[in-house]
């Protein structure tokens, strides 16, 4: 699972940084950014925080999103919003058959690039959050589906998506120990060399095979994780900077 991130405004620029387009940064920052919760140092995907995409029909300049998508067979607000919780995350598994994901997983797929991700490991009765980074520092880009879907009591667009996850490595194995799970999970992270493969739509048999071989863990040797303070209940500090730093717990043993 995916329910925690960090994600800031630098890590949403990767791909036009990579391109040095800085007319596209520029713009970025100064129109897009400002339409969304960025900076996040932490937020819930159960608060649907808007943050930036990069999606097949604009490769190479980001659009604003909110977490948890919205297929088009929902009619209403009232219908969105019991829908959204269940459609922060995409099981890479099913994504084809899935009722709220499969015509997204044919046609709308995004990367979502973020400073790392969080998960919560269980220990006696108690659970301690765990940031989890690239072990060189350097952005993550997850797979994700996208829609946009049409607001009927507006007439408004809103874009939408989901975090594609698999079965997790063996480090999000002893971290990501929920003993109500059935197995670690943890979000698809593109190596740099595929992110491009992930925008390819589905046209055949053959292309799902393609699409469904890029679903896979990440190597655990190429991320890192420490514990950091808590992110629910009384002692959480909020979104702000030092929510990502370590903490030790002289409690744990991990």
């Amino acid at each position: 699972m995916c329910y925690d991130i960090k994600a800031s405004l630098e890590s949403q620029l990767k791909r036009a940084r990579l391109r040095n387009d800085l007319q596209a940064i520029r713009e970025i920052t100064e129109r897009l950014a400002p339409l969304t919760d960025l900076p996040i140092f932490h937020a819930s995907g159960f608060s649907h925080p808007e943050l930036l995409i990069y999606t097949d029909r604009s490769p190479d300049f980001p659009e604003v999103a909110t977490w948890g998508l919205v297929p088009d067979w929902v009619h209403d607000n009232e219908q969105r919003k019991k829908q959204w919780n269940n459609t922060l995350n995409a099981r890479g598994e099913t994504i084809f058959e899935k009722a709220s994901f499969r015509d997204a997983a044919k046609n709308q797929h995004c990367l979502i690039y973020i400073d790392g991700f969080y998960e919560h490991h269980h220990f006696k009765n108690n659970t301690y959050p765990f940031f989890i980074q690239r072990s060189d520092g350097n952005p993550m880009a997850l797979a994700g589906l996208w829609n946009e879907w049409l607001d009927p009591d507006t007439g408004g667009k809103l874009n939408t998506f989901s975090i594609v996850t698999t079965v997790g490595n063996t480090l999000m194995g002893r971290i990501h120990n929920n003993p109500k799970l059935e197995e670690p999970r943890m979000p698809v992270i593109l190596p740099e060399a595929l992110e491009d493969e992930w925008l390819k739509p589905y046209t055949d048999e053959l292309d799902k095979t393609k699409l469904q071989e890029l679903l896979k863990a990440y190597p655990e040797d190429q991320l890192k994780a420490y514990t950091v303070g808590k992110l629910r209940g009384k002692d959480y500090v909020g979104n702000v900077e030092e929510i990502a730093q370590e903490v030790i717990y002289d409690d744990l043993v991990f």
